[in-house]
């Protein structure tokens, strides 16, 4: 069963918690790249979804995105490769949506402060 409620903050703070736990965050991959997807908060940009649990991710591996794989990434890959360059793109990253597609979109760089 998800721990995901319906706040963002607290999803936020158990992906952090979580990921530093199992040294792994997931993602959604299909043979075009990374999902992405228009952000819900933030006018002309661009959120990449990631999960701190393989099966809140699996959660979404549904309907329009059946086709994605659920990927993990190691932890220090993400933190020192992945949100240098998703900060140089200028894409959001969405933290560990709920089954409502609810969560915090942060800017990389404000994600990797976290880790600190």
């Amino acid at each position: 069963m998800s721990k995901l409620t319906n706040d963002v903050n607290k999803n936020l703070d158990l992906f952090i918690e979580e990921s530093t736990a199992t040294k792994l965050v997931w993602g959604l991959k299909n043979d075009e790249g990374w999902l992405s997807c228009d952000s819900a908060e933030f006018e002309n940009s661009e959120v990449m979804p990631f999960w701190s649990a393989k099966e809140n991710a699996e959660i979404h591996n549904v309907e329009e995105w059946s086709d994605f794989d659920v990927v993990e990434i190691p932890l220090d890959i993400f933190v020192e490769d992945w949100l240098i360059t998703l900060d140089e793109d200028g894409i959001l990253l969405g933290i560990n949506w709920n089954e409502n597609l609810e969560g915090k979109e942060i800017e990389p760089v404000e994600l990797a402060k976290k880790y600190l």
